[in-house]
């Protein structure tokens, strides 16, 4: 349930630090290299606000995701505290995920002695409020708004990035579902991202996306805020604002955040990585969702937007890689091509991380990307192509959003 922006905010009793367990479980792995000490390429830390490898995704702290009971309990005080021991000090979260801020900042605030606000980086949502369209509110008053409740919810005086969410809800555009490669091609002026076009405001909606591009930035001028960005799910449409801000007021994002289009089912995302560094000037980029929400798992959440056929697809996927002896099946698999790819992209990936098992298992399979023989990777290859070819049909393929209706 998402929480309104003037409603009462709930309280949360988070257990002292002294009372949380500190076991050998919560505690990286001797046998797994820290994120931070790791000696490929990925140690080096990406883009300009020098992210780890792997950045924590804080939608999990939420109702969506976990139960209540979980939420309330002292495991993501001890995710978030495991996850920063083996280096990954960076959390994503939005307004939009129900109480996640406030277990979030709760967790952080009571770690601050082993782990100070300078040591992790706090990059967090603004302006969705709700599912459907009617429940944005990109207005400079409830931009600036929410940002004061998420400094207050996260303990801080000032916010790493600020993104406005899920902005295809917002501007003036809307794609079927299909192939967002093809924006790339000659058919890219039916993308608006045709040459010449940069500059275009296509509606009302284009219109409040600038003037919340413009909030945000006022509130980075008053040290609030220190970098400004955009997030969302059709890649086209993220292009194209991203185009359209940098031409309308001639300065860059400051990061960009795209998710559920670097996995092994669509990795489209790579095909666009060039133009938003190159064309629209975007020093930094994230990659959300390496399971792509879910599908990519051995019983995707009944929401998922995934047709049937695609579903299937999956879960025959997910049987080859049990078959195939990889320790969680297909997560496995999925994680080692999302982390692979997105590290051959100089790219931090958002991962959702719900406990310690989860924690453990992500820096196991991304510190063996560096450790693995060549007759592993191949094996590691071969299985990935198999995956791929049960869910071949939809390779590439992106859902619609907004849905029709929303």
């Amino acid at each position: 349930m998402v929480i309104a922006l003037d409603s009462l905010q709930p309280a949360l009793d988070v257990p002292s630090v002294k009372d949380v367990p500190d076991e050998d479980i919560d505690k990286p792995r001797s046998d797994v290299t820290l994120v931070r000490d790791r000696s490929s390429r990925s140690s080096a830390k990406y883009g300009t606000l020098k992210l780890p490898a792997i950045v924590v995704g804080a939608a999990t702290f939420h109702t969506v995701y976990n139960s209540t009971d979980h939420i309330k309990s002292d495991m993501p005080l001890r995710t978030v505290r495991l996850a920063m021991r083996y280096g990954a000090t960076a959390f994503d979260t939005s307004a939009y995920y129900g109480p996640s801020e406030i277990v979030l900042g709760s967790a952080l605030k009571a770690l601050e002695h082993e782990f100070p606000r300078s040591s992790y980086q706090l990059m967090t949502k603004c302006g969705r409020y709700g599912l459907t369209s009617q429940e944005f509110d990109y207005s400079p008053n409830a931009i600036r708004k929410s940002v004061a409740r998420s400094l207050t919810r996260l303990h801080t005086k000032y916010l790493d990035t600020v993104y406005l969410h899920d902005v295809e809800f917002v501007c003036a555009q809307r794609l079927p579902a299909g192939s967002h490669a093809l924006a790339l091609t000659s058919k890219s002026a039916d993308y608006g991202l045709q040459a010449g076009d940069e500059g275009k405001v296509l509606g009302e909606g284009d219109q409040k996306v600038l003037e919340a591009i413009a909030e945000l930035r006022k509130l980075k001028q008053e040290g609030v805020v220190k970098n400004v960005g955009i997030t969302g799910y059709p890649l086209p449409v993220l292009l194209r604002l991203a185009l359209l801000v940098l031409h309308c007021t001639g300065e860059p994002l400051d990061v960009l955040l795209s998710y559920s289009h670097l996995n092994l089912q669509n990795d489209t995302l790579a095909e666009y990585v060039p133009h938003f560094r190159d064309r629209a000037r975007i020093k930094q980029l994230l990659t959300a969702s390496p399971l792509n929400m879910g599908l990519l798992t051995p019983k995707p959440p009944a929401w998922h937007p995934a047709p049937p056929a695609l579903q299937e697809g999956s879960s025959k996927a997910h049987a080859v890689c049990v078959a195939d002896g990889w320790p969680t099946g297909i997560p496995n698999i999925a994680l080692g091509f999302a982390y692979r790819t997105a590290e051959e992209l100089e790219l931090p990936t958002v991962v959702g991380l719900s406990n310690l098992d989860e924690v453990h298992q992500t820096m196991r399979i991304l510190a063996e990307l560096s450790s693995e023989t060549k007759d592993l990777l191949l094996k590691r290859k071969a299985v990935e192509a198999l995956s791929i070819d049960h869910m071949s049909t939809f390779q590439g393929w992106s859902w619609a959003s907004p849905s029709f209706g929303q």
